[in-house]
């Protein structure tokens, strides 16, 4: 993946700490920051959802480090960040049904851990931020597509989580005088995804289930939306908003996203194709705190940020799926 660059400037001495390093979009990032040259980059991760095979392959590069430990320890993120120049924090508890049956846990990750991390940075002077929202904080609010400034009420503890986030990254930009962006990430998909953790995203359940003929549920009636966004489109906001010298895209928050969306049947009816296999799904009870759909307005992303997502979704599906597929073959 990354054929060309999504920045200009050189970032051979840049150190970068990538918290949640070894997780899915946290690893396609350290992948482009070696791919293009960075100076160094520390992944903080403590392997509780990521998966250190993501990284593995970086052992040898003299610019790699890699420290196993938890954000919901201020000793760990102090030491994580200390030589540091830049922050993309991309460590949580994903899930929003894991949030609902343990929502202290969730707690500890998204909201302790993400104050920890800031209040590290802050220590160790090191001013800018990136962090990793979800469409989850616009809630109940009903109009599409998702506009920045309207947010509803949360629907489950995770979307709060991540809402609290956003409420502290707001105060200590205002306070300390950091420089804080929030990527509010619309259901990212593509390689590094884990298809075996209980709470798998649907695209890589979807592949796994099909190509052993087992039961494959569908919540609702499967016309719920979404903005299926490819991994690599996230990497890119994240580059942009890591590198961005234009001082009024700072202290914002952004849609991450293609501004596209697509029913769950379709989803499921393009993954059949792909693979070309046809297995009937089983429908089944919608689920707890999910927001029906999903649509993003990516302008002010494209506007403050230079953010231009390369992958629609037809593009990157069969990436994805041709990726689970092979992941699958080899177990």
């Amino acid at each position: 993946m990354y054929d060309h660059p999504y920045h200009e400037k050189d970032i051979s001495k840049l150190k970068v700490l990538v918290t949640g390093g070894a997780g899915f979009i946290g690893s396609n990032i350290v992948e482009y920051l070696l791919k293009y040259g960075v100076g160094k980059v520390r992944v903080l991760d403590n392997l509780s959802n990521g998966n250190y095979k993501n990284i593995s392959k970086y052992e040898g590069d003299p610019r790699f480090e890699f420290i196993e430990g938890d954000i919901a320890n201020i000793g760990t993120c102090l030491q994580a960040c200390k030589g540091m120049d830049i922050i993309t924090h991309q460590a949580a508890l994903g899930s929003v049904p894991r949030s609902i049956k343990d929502p202290a846990r969730s707690n500890q990750a998204n909201v302790t851990g993400f104050l920890n991390v800031l209040i590290a940075a802050k220590d160790s002077n090191i001013k800018r931020v990136v962090y990793a929202s979800s469409s989850s904080v616009y809630g109940d609010h009903p109009a599409l597509p998702k506009i920045e400034e309207n947010v509803g009420n949360p629907l489950s503890p995770y979307a709060v989580t991540k809402y609290t986030n956003e409420l502290y990254g707001k105060v200590f930009g205002l306070t300390y005088g950091m420089e804080i962006i929030g990527l509010r990430y619309f259901n990212i998909f593509g390689p590094n995804q884990d298809p075996n953790n209980p709470y798998a995203a649907v695209i890589p359940i979807f592949v796994s289930k099909i190509l052993t003929k087992e039961d494959v549920f569908i919540d609702g009636d499967g016309e719920q939306s979404r903005d299926f966004t490819f991994v690599e489109n996230a990497v890119q906001a994240n580059i942009k908003a890591l590198l961005t010298e234009n001082i009024d895209a700072v202290n914002q928050i952004y849609n991450i996203a293609v501004g596209e969306k697509f029913s769950v049947n379709y989803l499921y009816n393009q993954i059949e194709k792909i693979l070309g296999i046809t297995h009937k799904p089983i429908h089944r009870d919608a689920r707890k705190g999910d927001v029906r759909n999903s649509l993003a307005d990516i302008s002010k992303a494209k506007k403050l940020l230079d953010y231009d997502p390369k992958f629609r979704f037809e593009d990157g599906l069969p990436i994805a799926v041709k990726y689970f597929a092979k992941m699958y073959e080899t177990h």
